[in-house]
C-alpha cells in the first residue's frame, strides 16, 4: 500500500514514519517546505506526486497556551484548510483510507473527567485554544460527512498532550513538558535559584509518550474503520504543580518555583477515557511516565547546545 504522511518531518510524524518503516512500508513524507497544505495547488500537487492509498494526516500548526493565545487566527485557519484540502483531495483521487489526527483541545472546557468521546459536543472548548480545537473538530465533521456522502474511509483520532525526544523546546511555542525541562536545566547551568511558571499549578494534564502515540496511529490505520472519534492516551492525570516537582527531581533542579497567577491556567482538567481504543483496535500505551520523562530529559541534555546556538 502506498502511504502518505503529511507532517512526516515533524515531531510526531518522524516517529510514525519510523514505525511504518518497521512494518516494511516506505511512506511518502510531505514536509511544509515542499508542500504548503493551506494552499489548494500544493495539496493537489502532493496527491499527484504521492498517489496514496492511505493518508495519515499529521500536518498541523500548534503550540502551548502562549502560542495559541498569540496566533488564534493563524492556527484556526491553517488547521482548518489543511484538513479540508486533504479530505477533498483524497475524495478526488480515490484514496482508500485517511487517518486524521485531532486534539484533546476539541473537548469542552468543563468536560467531566475522564473525557469520553461522546462528550465532544457538550460545550465550548477552553478559550485560549478554542480556534485550534474547533478547526480540528471541523476536520472530524469533514471526515464523517465524506464517509457518509462519498464512502471515504476516514477515521479521527484524539491524542492527549504528547512529549518525548525530539519535541519542540522553543520557549515561545513549546508545550509544558519541554518548557519545564529547558527552564530547569538552564537555571542550573546559569546558577539561578528561581524559575517562573504560568498560572497557579492547579490544572491537571495527561501526557502520552510520542512512540506510544505513533504505535496507536499505525495500529488504528491497520485495524479501525469506524466513523466515531477515538481517544489515544494513558488515563494518568497529574497536576502541573506535581509535574513541575517531578521534572525538578529528574533534572536535579533544587531552586524555587514561583507561579505567575496573572497568566492563564488553560483548561482546568484533562484526562481521557481510553477504553474505546483498546476495545476497537487493541491499543494501550506501555511507556511509564517517569521513564518517558527521563528519556526526554536525556535527549534534551544532548541537544541543548544546538538550542543555545540559535
Amino acid at each position: 500500500m502506498s502511504v502518505l504522511v503529511t507532517g512526516g518531518g515533524g515531531f510526531l510524524g518522524s516517529y510514525v514514519v519510523e514505525r511504518l518503516r518497521a512494518e516494511g512500508e516506505e511512506p511518502f513524507v510531505a514536509r511544509k517546505r515542499d508542500y504548503d497544505l493551506t494552499r489548494w495547488e500544493d495539496a493537489e500537487r502532493l496527491f499527484a506526486d504521492a498517489k496514496p492509498e492511505l493518508v495519515i494526516h499529521l500536518a498541523a500548526e500548534v503550540g502551548g497556551i502562549g502560542a495559541n493565545r498569540d496566533n488564534p487566527g493563524r492556527y484556526g485557519y491553517a488547521n482548518l484548510m489543511m484538513g479540508a484540502h486533504v479530505l477533498e483531495q483524497a475524495r478526488i483521487q480515490g484514496t482508500r483510507k485517511v487517518v486524521t489526527l485531532g486534539t484533546i483541545c476539541e473537548y469542552p472546557k468543563f468536560t467531566p473527567v475522564p473525557f469520553r468521546e461522546d462528550e465532544l459536543w457538550n460545550g465550548y472548548p477552553e478559550e485560549t485554544n478554542a480556534p485550534y480545537g474547533i478547526a480540528k473538530k471541523a476536520v472530524l465533521v469533514g471526515a464523517q460527512t465524506y464517509r457518509e456522502q462519498y464512502g471515504l474511509n476516514a477515521i479521527h483520532l484524539l491524542p492527549v498532550n504528547l512529549y518525548g525526544p525530539g519535541d519542540n523546546f522553543d520557549l515561545q511555542t513549546s508545550h509544558v513538558i519541554p518548557a519545564l525541562i529547558r527552564k530547569m536545566l538552564e537555571a542550573q547551568e546559569r546558577g539561578k535559584r528561581e524559575i517562573v511558571l504560568w498560572g497557579d499549578g492547579s490544572p491537571t494534564r495527561e501526557f502520552l509518550y510520542v512512540e506510544d502515540c505513533a504505535d496507536g496511529i499505525v495500529v488504528a490505520a491497520q485495524r479501525y474503520d469506524g466513523a466515531e472519534p477515538v481517544n489515544l492516551g494513558t488515563s494518568h492525570e497529574i497536576s502541573i504543580r506535581d509535574l513541575a516537582e517531578l521534572i525538578g527531581e529528574l533534572t536535579g533542579f533544587e531552586g524555587e518555583i514561583r507561579w505567575d497567577t496573572t497568566k492563564p491556567n488553560g483548561q482546568p482538567r484533562r484526562s481521557l477515557d481510553t477504553s474505546r481504543a483498546e476495545e476497537l483496535f487493541g491499543f494501550k500505551a506501555h511507556t511509564s511516565f517517569r521513564d518517558g520523562l527521563q528519556r526526554t530529559i536525556e535527549w534534551y541534555r544532548a541537544a541543548a547546545p544546538a538550542y543555545a546556538a540559535r
